[in-house]
């Protein structure tokens, strides 16, 4: 026991995001009579976290380098109006579309971090520019016409669609999703495997570690976490696009912050830009690096959302720039950089939109759903700040 007070008082940042979310979903589960953990919310949740999960992974990165990018929320717009227009007033396939997209997204990416990086610009100035500038070019594309519907089905089941079930069986356990069941062992599989590599490599080189008992008690709480995930999405259509789409963000720069140089870098800047430099880091390349990550992945937030409103609209991307430094926040990062994770962000997501969807089932004031979110964000902040000041 004491052990385990230790470890949680330790990892107070990182346990604390998990305990809010299992919090958070108990009580709005207790007070819509089991309504908000039914298959078919769940899906809609995690649908509704995907665009939002995306843009907080790369607000994560700007954020550890002590930076911030405003323009996110109407670059996603505009470029999802780009989408739209393209499929249906050029009549591009959908792959061309979303090509076309991403590269606009990591252009403009750069053309935010280029003032930032080579002209000594604050970050908020640069991208409160940009969020100007995108928000004018949305209206713009939109004026003509207003919302834009699109009518390429390939590209709107990115939003809409769900993984095909390649086991369909209509005797053994017929209501659920054999392939989201598979998919979900194994990857419970490869969490576990993952856990063991890891601890064998920290012990290597004589990292502290936890103890073998709440080791494999850590194993058997998040497996049996993403067991349930599993089943209660098989039991509604399975995994949909959006979530797979989501998930190969998070693992593709989880890795890359974690296990490579690009990665270390991205750390040593945020904690330390002098010393980086110092050290040979490229601090501006890194600066460019991570704002062109970020309008890549605003380009596929926007694809997201047109793809699930199988629309695109004037109004698209309002606040998304504010909901993903909210769920960025929330899920552990550093307003003094250097300190934050990608899984992190995502459960972040999870947190902030399972916040406002509860809220949505339980049909609260709009009003008072704006206040609830200003002061979880600033929970959030004062959670950061007192932490750091304990540990130093």
């Amino acid at each position: 026991m004491n052990e385990l007070r230790t470890v949680l008082r330790k990892n107070v940042r990182e346990y604390g995001m998990y305990f809010a979310l299992a919090l958070i979903m108990a009580v709005f589960t207790i007070l819509t009579n089991g309504r908000f953990i039914s298959s078919r919310n769940m899906a809609n949740l995690l649908n509704q976290t995907g665009y939002i999960a995306v843009l907080a992974v790369g607000m994560t990165l700007v954020i550890i380098i002590r930076h911030i990018d405003l323009s996110v929320g109407f670059l996603s717009g505009f470029l999802g109006a780009i989408a739209a227009i393209a499929l249906a007033q050029w009549h591009w396939p959908a792959w061309a579309a979303i090509l076309l997209v991403l590269a606009m997204g990591i252009a403009a990416g750069i053309l935010t971090a280029f003032p930032v990086a080579r002209l000594g610009i604050p970050a908020f100035v640069a991208s409160l520019a940009g969020w100007l500038i995108y928000r004018g070019a949305l209206m713009l594309v939109t004026a003509a016409t207003g919302t834009i519907i699109v009518p390429n089905e390939s590209f709107n089941a990115i939003g809409t669609g769900y993984i095909p079930d390649l086991f369909p069986s209509q005797t053994f356990l017929p209501e659920l999703h054999k392939t989201t069941l598979i998919i979900g062992a194994i990857a419970i599989v490869l969490f576990i495997i993952g856990q063991i590599n890891d601890r064998k490599r920290k012990m290597q080189y004589n990292f502290e570690v936890l103890s073998a008992g709440l080791f494999t008690a850590k194993l058997v709480f998040i497996s049996a976490i993403l067991g349930f995930i599993t089943w209660i999405l098989a039991g509604y259509n399975g995994m949909s696009w959006t979530v797979v789409i989501m998930l190969a963000v998070v693992l593709v720069y989880d890795f890359i912050t974690r296990r490579t140089v690009i990665g270390r870098h991205i750390y040593a800047v945020g904690g330390n830009p002098e010393a980086a430099e110092l050290s040979g880091i490229n601090v501006k390349n890194i600066t460019m690096l991570v704002f062109a990550s970020m309008g890549f992945l605003s380009a596929l937030a926007g694809i997201l959302f047109t793809a699930r409103l199988k629309s695109a609209t004037p109004q698209a991307g309002t606040l998304f720039e504010l909901d993903a430094i909210a769920a960025a926040y929330i899920g552990g990062v550093s307003a003094a950089g250097g300190i934050g994770t990608v899984t992190g962000s995502l459960i972040g997501a999870l947190v902030y939109m399972s916040l406002m969807n509860g809220m949505n089932l339980l049909g609260t004031d709009i009003s008072l759903q704006y206040v609830i979110r200003g002061l979880v964000l600033l929970f959030a902040v004062i959670f950061d700040v007192s932490t750091r000041k304990r540990k130093s």
